[in-house]
């Protein structure tokens, strides 16, 4: 891993609150925006919609943004914004359309406002996007060098969003932590800005070990409680400062490698990418021969219905499969090759299926 580290600290500006997205409107006149791109979903749209401000004075161009983030949607989006002489993009939904906005914002150079109406990534908050391939597998992480200019949470809309999306949430921000580890444990020095991202990735795993399952209880009876704006923070703020801070050192090593690898398994496409992420984080300490810490987390996953394997997901891998996967999690530009282990495609797979089972009898 490289030794320079670059910070990408935070959004120009963030606000959780209720009643966050009705400021919209100055939000714009402060930034002199008048001419906007609004990129939504359909199902996530029908939910935000009640709490989208009437912005009077700005011209929107409401825009479907078409179910995934590829080259080609940016490159479509772009000719719109360019033909129409928009200035600014705001991106309302969940993390592809976070993220397809960041694109398409860093393409024609605008400002992106992001209102995340789902706390199921730390999208909201990171100047990066996860661009798919056509036929949904992933491609790469772009970086880019602005941040976001502005992410707006209303609680309200997140606490009427799926609850398993929460929970998705909930398992790809405590990989934060696992993964940080990994590569940050190996520094003999530690920089400021790795202490900070240190702090941060703990503070994930440990506001989420104590407060996601009142964070759930909130959603399930509708009543917006500390416990449920803690997760929603976490999952979006802190989830993104850990890699803001540690740049590389703080993104992703094992677990997302796998769950990167598993994408090009057509039956993994019906699994959210946090469910995926948490499984991942188990063969990742399977690697690593920390079977305590599995064991310390099998009743929290237990406790929200992440899954602890490959069956729990409904995935039955053959052979074949087997080693299609971990082939494609230790290719060379992986980021599983970050963890202080030697990974070799057999490494991989052998830890699959020691999980696989070990949690058979779980």
């Amino acid at each position: 891993m490289s030794q320079s580290l670059i910070v990408r600290g935070a959004p120009q500006e963030y606000e959780c609150r209720v009643g966050a997205w009705d400021e919209l409107e100055e939000h714009l006149n402060r930034r002199k925006i008048k001419r906007v791109m609004v990129l939504h979903g359909k199902d996530s749209w029908e939910a935000a919609k009640p709490y989208f401000p009437e912005l009077l004075n700005i011209e929107t161009h409401f825009i479907y943004y078409g179910g995934e983030c590829t080259d080609e949607h940016t490159q479509t989006l772009k000719q719109v914004f360019e033909r129409e002489q928009l200035d600014g993009i705001i991106a309302v939904g969940g993390g592809k359309i976070a993220d397809l906005g960041k694109a398409v914002a860093n393409q024609c150079d605008t400002p992106i406002l992001i209102l995340p109406t789902l706390a199921a990534t730390c999208a909201a908050y990171t100047p990066l996007s996860v661009i798919y391939d056509n036929d949904g597998a992933m491609d790469r992480y772009d970086v880019f060098p602005k941040s976001n200019a502005l992410v707006l949470i209303e609680p309200k809309v997140i606490l009427d969003s799926p609850i398993e999306l929460m929970v998705a949430g909930i398992g790809d921000t405590v990989a934060k932590w696992y993964e940080a580890d990994a590569m940050i444990s190996q520094l003999a020095v530690q920089p400021i800005e790795i202490q900070v991202s240190v702090f941060a990735a703990q503070k994930c795993r440990d506001v989420l070990l104590s407060d996601s399952q009142e964070a759930l209880n909130a959603m399930e009876e509708k009543e917006i409680n500390q416990a449920f704006l803690n997760v929603v923070e976490t999952n979006i703020l802190l989830g993104g400062m850990v890699g803001g801070f540690g740049d590389d050192y703080g993104r992703t090593s094992g677990a997302h490698s796998i769950h990167d690898a598993l994408t090009i398994l057509p039956e993994s496409h019906h699994q959210l990418h946090g469910n995926k992420v948490a499984y991942g984080v188990l063969v990742q300490l399977v690697i690593e021969n920390k079977w305590s810490e599995i064991e310390q987390l099998i009743p929290f996953y237990r406790s929200l219905g992440l899954p602890i394997s490959l069956k729990e997901m409904k995935m039955n891998l053959s052979e074949e499969d087997y080693q299609c996967v971990s082939k494609r999690a230790a290719e060379p530009h992986e980021t599983i090759h970050y963890m202080k282990e030697k990974i070799t495609p057999e490494i991989i797979k052998k830890a699959m299926i020691e999980l696989e089972r070990a949690m058979s009898s779980k």
